[in-house]
């Protein structure tokens, strides 16, 4: 092997020595949510005070992550453990809507345990506050995790409102620049993304905007950052849109020919 490309690689390892692992990431996003939902825990929380001992040991190992990236990880670290309040509480909005838009679920704790719909956006909620805390990396690292585990692809840039449902959810991908507004539901297969991929376009808003109350089903596509589905609009599967839609549409596919049923009766 050549030294020249030996020599590369290992300045490159130099710059990185301490750059967090996936594994460190992945590890401190576990944590973080078995703390806060139980059935993600894999250790009992005998008392408060034991419970406050870990959530200091996870800001400490947020610190510790992003050490590198920002001189003020401390005071990121304690801004991101200051907001968990009001990202829990956006949490269990969101279990609401999972369980109470899903007539198969039979308890808000299945939604936590089962429903990868759920996991994928509790990656998101606080995956998209250390984004907003101008942290790098580790917020799609993050994201990517929960994708892995889930199918759902969710940007951690993407604005997403309150009570949001995803059912099924494999196959979800939520672009970065989508702005998502208040008690949307979306199916599997359902693509908020950009109409062009041209890396010019990457400082602009390339993906859509979906109004409050609007229901996409499985397999439509909605792409285009001038695109904007109006409130209470209803999007049908395997939908194709590029246009906008105002509010209380209806949406859906219209097959070039109509199927034809035979009995072999």
């Amino acid at each position: 092997m050549d030294n020249s490309f030996l020599t590369k690689i290992f300045d490159q390892h130099q710059q990185c020595n301490q750059c967090p692992t996936t594994e460190n990431i992945s590890d401190f996003f576990d944590e973080l949510i078995g703390l806060l939902f139980p059935n993600f825990s894999n250790k009992p929380i005998h008392n408060q005070q034991f419970l406050k001992e870990n959530f200091d040991a996870s800001k400490l190992k947020l610190e510790n992550l992003i050490k590198n990236e920002v001189s003020v990880q401390v005071q990121i670290a304690d801004q991101f453990f200051e907001s968990l309040p009001f990202i829990y509480e956006l949490l269990q909005e969101d279990i609401t809507a999972i369980y109470e838009g899903d007539p198969a679920s039979v308890s808000r704790e299945e939604v936590i345990r089962a429903y990868p719909g759920f996991y994928a956006i509790a990656a998101y909620r606080v995956a998209h506050k250390l984004h907003e805390l101008k942290v790098n990396l580790i917020p799609r690292s993050i994201t990517e995790y929960a994708h892995g585990k889930t199918g759902i692809d969710i940007h951690p840039s993407a604005q997403i409102g309150r009570r949001f449902c995803i059912d099924h959810g494999t196959g979800v991908v939520v672009g970065e620049t989508t702005v998502i507004g208040n008690d949307v539901k979306i199916y599997q297969g359902v693509t908020l993304g950009a109409l062009s991929v041209e890396k010019a376009l990457a400082n602009t808003k390339r993906h859509p905007t979906i109004g409050d109350r609007v229901v996409i089903y499985s397999g439509a596509t909605v792409l285009g950052g001038n695109t904007t589905i109006g409130d209470d609009s209803i999007i049908g599967g395997n939908v194709w849109l590029t246009e906008s839609v105002p509010a209380w549409t209806q949406v859906y596919y219209k097959a070039p020919n109509e199927h034809k049923i035979k009995s072999f009766n």
